[in-house]
């Protein structure tokens, strides 16, 4: 059975959209980008969500919490 897919907008910064959009075309999500409209992202699976959670994470975080969540994730592999 395949799982229904979820259409989202995604709340970003309009100087960022553009560049969630594109990361998420490199990583085959379907999403939308139209002028003056927010980025729509059309979620497929769980793997999709992470995704796009990673992709805006990456945006949206200060450098300091990405230093330390990666250090989080290098000292629980240790």
């Amino acid at each position: 059975m395949r799982q229904p897919v979820i259409k989202q907008a995604i709340a970003v910064d309009w100087c960022d959209r553009w560049q969630v959009f594109y990361r998420l075309q490199e990583l085959n999500i379907c999403c939308r980008c139209e002028a003056n409209q927010p980025l729509v992202v059309e979620v497929e699976s769980a793997i999709a969500a992470i995704q796009v959670w990673s992709v805006t994470r990456q945006l949206t975080s200060s450098r300091q919490q990405l230093i330390s969540a990666l250090e989080r994730c290098w000292y629980q592999c240790i």
